[in-house]
């Protein structure tokens, strides 16, 4: 049985995401466990939905209709990473700013959208991982 649908996603989730901590933790000079969650690079968003409109695409043909709503849902998963969640980043910028002049209340996380070439990087890590399952279950 092919379980390749179900194990691309993780697994390119969770390469975006050992990506993501380590280059957070080059940056820091320390282990980044508090950075981690939404925003940064590369998009974990990305990597999960590219990575599967690419392996339907390599399994069903590019031209099949299961790869266009594959396209269009990835589509709509990467606009909403880059505009509506960077938008709410920049809503709580404002609002922490306000809190801050008034108390010292736990402030809202700051960092929820990613910028374009954070999401391109996440379709390359979904696109190489959703390939590289392709080709191994091939090869057995």
């Amino acid at each position: 049985m092919d379980y390749s649908y179900a194990v691309t996603p993780f697994l390119a989730w969770f390469a975006a995401g050992i990506l993501k901590f380590s280059i957070n933790s080059i940056k820091a000079k320390q282990l980044a466990f508090g950075q981690i969650g939404y925003g940064g690079l590369p998009s974990n968003h990305s990597a999960i939905v590219s990575s599967m409109a690419t392996l339907v695409g390599l399994k069903e043909g590019f031209g099949h209709p299961a790869f266009g709503v594959a396209i269009t849902v990835a589509f709509i998963v990467m606009l909403d990473a880059n505009s509506l969640r960077r938008e709410i980043g920049k809503h709580a910028v404002a609002i922490n700013q306000l809190v801050a002049a008034e108390s010292a209340r736990a402030n809202l996380r700051e960092r929820m959208g990613h910028t374009p070439f954070e999401i391109v990087s996440g379709i390359l890590v979904g696109s190489i991982v959703a390939a590289t399952v392709h080709q191994l279950v091939h090869t057995f």
